[in-house]
Formats: C-alpha cells, structure tokens, sequence
C-alpha cells in the first residue's frame, strides 16, 4: 500500500471528525442546518472505505491476508522517546478484520445519516444530534484502524461519551436523562476492567501495538511450554469485560433496551452497526491471546445472553425493546462463535447483522414515525398502509430468523456449527452448552421477530384513529431501509459465493481467515464437516417452527397468547418482568451505592469535618490565646518600657530648660552638697 493510500485511509475517520467540528461551531448558519454536509461527508468516507476495503481483500498479500496477527501497518504521528522507557506510536492497521469491518460499517453509518434528514427534520436539537452522531462515527471508524490499544481506547471512550449524548438527546424527558445515565456507568464497569486487562499487558511487555503484543504472547508461551500464566489470563478476562459492557452482554445488558429513549436512528446507530459491535470487534481482535479458561468463559457467557435475551423478547410490546433485546440476543451469537471457535462465523454474523438489524431499526422507526407510538398492541394492519416498510422489514425478519437464502441463515448456521463441532470434540458440559443455548435462541428468535412482524403489520387494525392517520415515510427514510433490505438479503451471498449452500469451500473464511487462537483446541476437521450438515437441517427445522407457532399464536388463532400466559404462570412472570435483573441491580448494587454514599457522606461530615472543624477551632482557640499574650503581655512590655523612657525622658528635660540663673543655682546646689559629703566624710 502507498503513502496515498494510507491518507485516503486516514480520511475515512477524518471527515466525520472535521464535519461534526464544522457542524459544532457553524451547524445553525450552515445550509439545512448543517445536515447535507455531514451526509455528503460520510457518503465519501463510505466510498473510500468500500474501495480500500475491497481492494485490500482482493489483493494477492498472501500471509497478511490469511492471518490477523499481521497486516499493513502505518505511523502517522509518534513519540520519540527517553532512554529505557517505550514509544508511543498512533497508527494504522489494515487487515483481513478492519478492512470487512470497515467496509460494512461506513456503508451503514452514511444510511443512518440518510435516514436522519427525514427522520430527524424538525427537531429543535436538529443540528447538536448531526454534531454528535458524526463524532459518534467517527470514533467508531477510528477504533476499527487502530493499531494500538491506546489510540483504541480514546476512540472506544469517545464512543461512549457520544452515546451518553445520543440517548439523551430528548434531555427534557426525565427517562431519556436517567437511560443515557445508566448507559454510561453501566459501560464503564466494563471499561474499567479494559483498562487494567490493557495496563498489565503494558507493564509485561512495554508495548500497546497489537502487532507486538500477539508477538509477545507468542514467546510467553514458547517459554512457558504452551502454559498461560495467571496474569495473562486475568488480563485476557478483563479485556473481555470490556466487551462485556459494550456489547450488552449479561450481566451489563441492562442499559441497552433503555437505551430505546434516544431517536430510532441513534438506536440504529448503536445497536446494529457501531457501538455494540465495538465489543465483538474487541473480542475477535483480542482472541489471540485468550486462553482456553477465557475462550470457556466467552462461550458460556455469549450463549447465556442469546437465550436469556431472546425469551425476554417474547413478551416485550414496545417494538423498540423487542429489537433491543433481540440485538443482545444476536451479539451473544457472536460472542459465543469466538468462544467455541467460529472466529470466522461470528465476524460473518456481525456484517450480516447490520444490515439487518439496521433495516429493523430504521423500518421500527418509520412505523413509529406514521403511527405515534411504539406499543405494538396499538398497531396491526399497517402493511396496507406502509408497503415500502413491510417488505424490508420482512425479508430483514426472514433474515434474522435464519430462513434459508437470506444473510442470517449463512452467518447463523456458520455459528450453530461451530458450536456443534464443539460440543461433538470436546463432550463435556462445558463444551455442551453452548450449543443448547444457542440452537433454543435460533427458534426463539424465528418465533419473537414474527411476532413483531404479525402484531405490527398483519390482521385488523387495534387503533382505528392511528391507522387512519398511518402513511408511508419520506424517500430519504425509504431509500435506505430499500438498501439496507437487499443487504439483509444478498449480503450472505459472501459466504457461499464460489462455494454450494452448505458452505463447502466457501468465499468469505477464504479472505477473512482466522488468526491461530493458541488457547483454543481445533475441532478436528471431520468432526467440523459432520456438524456443519447437521447444524444446517436442525437450524432450518427450529426456524421453521418458531415461525410456525408464532402465526399459530398471533395468525391463524390456533393458540390464545392470554390462556397460555396464565398457564405458563410464574415463568411468563418471570419473563415479562425481565427475570427482575433491573430490579435485582437497583436492589443490590444501586441502593448499596446509595447506602455507602450516605455512610461515606455522614462520615465525612460527622468525623472529617468534625476532626476539620476541631482543628479549626484549636487553632482559632489559639490564635485567641496568642493575642491576648501578644496584647497583654508584649505589648504590655513594650508599652511600659516606653511609659518609662518617655517619663525619663520628661524628667531629664525639665533640667535642660536653658535658663542661666536655673543653672547656676543647680552649680551651687551641687558644690553644697558636694562640700557636705566631703565634711561629712
């Protein structure tokens, strides 16, 4: 790659960066408020990188393109430094992870965008929500270039204080302001954890450069005979916290479906192509020196939040938290496919994912956009009304559902394979459940999501005032959600093509191969290919199932919802109040916080304060007591030794008064006495 190269790469980050410094001083005296510029912005930083992405993954590079450990690298600005202590570089690294990343999120980013003119027109914040959501992305294309965990961190923070501003964006509802809160702190936890899983591969070998430190891992492990020390796998752990809390994996899922109170695009943004894919990014970058101990904990944990989520959004009615919930579902797929070694499938997954997610977002948008509401008991018939919509809505659903020929069934299959092959080789329960979680999420998905599909858009209308009222949406909002729609379509074709449906000798793990995961036993490539045609029926069959029930439920009238919530009692309970876990941290860790700050604060006002205020006054006390010695004592010293010397003085002056005769009657006096005393002597 050229130095002309390496500028348009810089670029593509850059001109995010440069539209929201624009938008944040000029954006009220811009033309449309700023809006066409940010979006033209984009769409050129989207174009660069679909061409670079594309060319990269084209090009005969051999080894780097086979391999994450290594890729094109460039410095752009750097540090020179002291004698003994390390340098601190900011640079680029292009290879086989960020140039897919970078090609499917730009793409997504410049429709959100899009959609945002139409969506956003008419808000009175109009020009601080372009601002913000152009910084947003820009952070996000500066963290899947960088080759450092530095330049890295700032980008991920950057992200978060952007979405902060993004979900608070409607700052005068009182929930908008508490969900964009708890959004922030929540992320943090998992921010903290990053950053001490980072500083301790730092101080072990004086370097953040990810080149440099799967190098150094490598030779850890050459001296240890394959052995992960103690420290390596904390650091591995603590790096996948991080992922934890920004990808919304349990237990820090908690602050995603709030997030639904900033506006739909936001939700897009953050939910499909960016924010919480930022955690799966770091993880997949990052599995290289994952121990098998921290590939168990990413497999349990990514498998759990897919089912946890995914029955959550069963009994979810407000259409936003039922793509909220499905989206922790669906990044606990790809979370779970690194764990059990589907490096390959969970990356699929992510890029097909964001096409569909964000179709689902942006089409929940323009539902709520023509109906005013987002209670889904409120809507029905609306496929009439809104025809643009539902079809991208549906072939998204059909995607996300796994249905074949469409992008999820690729990318999902990939991961119930893998997990399968896993649970066949390895056999024991650890091994096991990843698969079981994660085949039951399959159906439960197909089953949820057409759901969502039926009570929106299919059957009579619930509200007659608000279906009358019901219109299709601007082409700057259809445009999008059309583009977004053949993505959730034809974006699978990059597994299978030169390849057959069952994905032998497929395309996509040929240019995006996985990096050698040294902590992760391979899965033996016999039991890989039985697994793989297995998993391919029993996903279809558990689709097709889940899709059968939900119309049995909410179509055809064969089940009643209402008779087998009673009958499912305490469980449907359970699960329409989200297994309590908001309560349970508002119980525990929230009141607990509150506790401690009011004991900490009666601390510091009956003990610090009072020792602060004892002080305070022993030293008046003593200042007190020093003045009145100072006063009565010095002071008094001084005076009187100034009465004398002053009565002195005016004694001795009264002799000298000048006078002659005065004079000599003091001589005569004088010789009287003094002839006395010599009488007398």
């Amino acid at each position: 790659m050229t130095t002309a190269d390496w500028t348009l790469l810089l670029c593509v980050p850059l001109l995010p960066l440069a539209g929201f410094g624009a938008q944040i001083f000029l954006g009220r005296r811009l033309p449309g408020r700023g809006a066409p510029i940010l979006v033209g912005a984009m769409g050129l930083a989207a174009a660069i990188a679909l061409v670079q992405g594309f060319r990269f993954i084209g090009a005969d590079v051999g080894e780097l393109r086979s391999s994450v450990e290594a890729g094109f690298s460039w410095n752009f600005l750097w540090t020179e430094a002291t004698p003994g202590t390390p340098n601190v570089a900011f640079g680029l690294l292009f290879d086989n992870l960020s140039a897919i990343m970078l090609a499917a999120v730009a793409p997504i980013c410049f429709l959100i965008h899009l959609y945002s003119v139409g969506y956003m027109q008419g808000d009175r914040r109009y020009h601080i929500y372009f601002a913000n959501i152009s910084l947003f992305t820009a952070g996000m294309l500066g963290l899947i270039l960088s080759d450092n965990f530095l330049s890295f961190f700032i980008c991920w923070e950057l992200m978060g204080f952007c979405s902060y501003s993004l979900i608070g964006h409607f700052h005068d509802k009182p929930s908008a302001a508490a969900a964009c809160k708890k959004a922030f702190l929540t992320t943090r936890v998992g921010d903290v954890c990053l950053f001490l899983g980072v500083a301790i591969l730092f101080s072990h070998y004086d370097t953040v450069a990810f080149s440099a430190l799967f190098a150094g891992v490598q030779e850890t492990l050459a001296a240890t005979g394959g052995e992960y020390p103690g420290w390596l796998v904390a650091a591995g752990l603590l790096i996948f916290m991080g992922a934890v809390g920004k990808s919304a994996q349990f237990p820090l899922h908690i602050w995603l479906p709030d997030a639904m109170e900033g506006p739909t695009p936001v939700s897009a943004m953050i939910h499909a192509a960016t924010m919480v894919a930022a955690g799966v990014y770091l993880t997949a970058r990052a599995a290289p020196f994952f121990s098998e101990e921290v590939f168990v904990v990413v497999a349990l944990v990514g498998s759990f939040t897919a089912i946890f989520a995914a029955l959550i959004g069963i009994c979810a009615t407000d259409i936003k938290k039922v793509l909220a919930y499905s989206t922790i579902s669906q990044l606990g797929f790809m979370i779970a496919a690194i764990g059990v070694g589907g490096w390959v499938a969970g990356l699929f997954h992510m890029v097909t994912h964001a096409f569909f997610k964000a179709c689902l977002f942006l089409g929940s948008g323009s539902v709520i956009h023509a109906v005013h509401t987002q209670e889904m008991p409120e809507m029905g018939g609306l496929r009439r009304k809104m025809p643009i919509t539902y079809g991208t809505m549906l072939v998204s659903t059909l995607a996300i559902a796994g249905v074949p020929l469409f992008a999820g069934f690729y990318s999902k299959d990939s991961i119930l394979a893998a997990a399968l092959g896993r649970a066949q080789s390895g056999g024991g329960l650890l091994d096991t459940l990843p698969a079981v979680f994660l085949f039951v999420a399959a159906g439960i998905t197909a089953f949820y999501m057409f759901r969502l599909m039926i009570l929106t858009f299919h059957g009579a209308p619930r509200d007659q005032e608000k279906f009358d009222h019901a219109h299709e949406s601007p082409s700057t909002m259809t445009i999008p959600l059309v583009v977004l729609g053949l993505g959730a379509v034809f974006s699978g074709s990059l597994w299978i093509a030169n390849g057959d449906v069952l994905g032998h000798h497929p395309w996509f793990p040929g240019l995006v191969s996985a990096p050698t995961l040294s902590g992760l036993v391979p899965v033996a490539p016999a039991i890989a290919e039985h697994a793989h045609g297995q998993a391919l029926w029993m996903s279809v069959a558990i689709g097709a199932a889940g899709i059968a029930l939900a119309f049995s439920f909410y179509q055809w009238g064969v089940f009643s919802a209402e008779a087998w919530a009673k009958r499912l009692g305490p469980l449907y309970r359970a699960v329409s109040a989200k297994f309590w876990i908001d309560e349970i941290v508002n119980t525990t860790v929230v009141r607990l916080t509150v506790i401690a700050s009011a004991v900490l604060g009666a601390f510091d006002r009956g003990v610090v304060d009072g020792l602060v205020n004892l002080v305070g006054w022993g030293g008046r006390k003593s200042a007190d007591l020093a003045g009145f010695l100072d006063k009565h004592g010095v002071d008094g010293l001084v005076n009187s030794t100034a009465l004398a010397t002053q009565a002195l003085g005016a004694g001795a002056s009264t002799v000298q008064s000048g006078r002659i005769q005065q004079y000599l009657l003091f001589t005569v006096l004088g010789a009287v006495a003094l002839g006395a005393w010599i009488l007398v002597r």
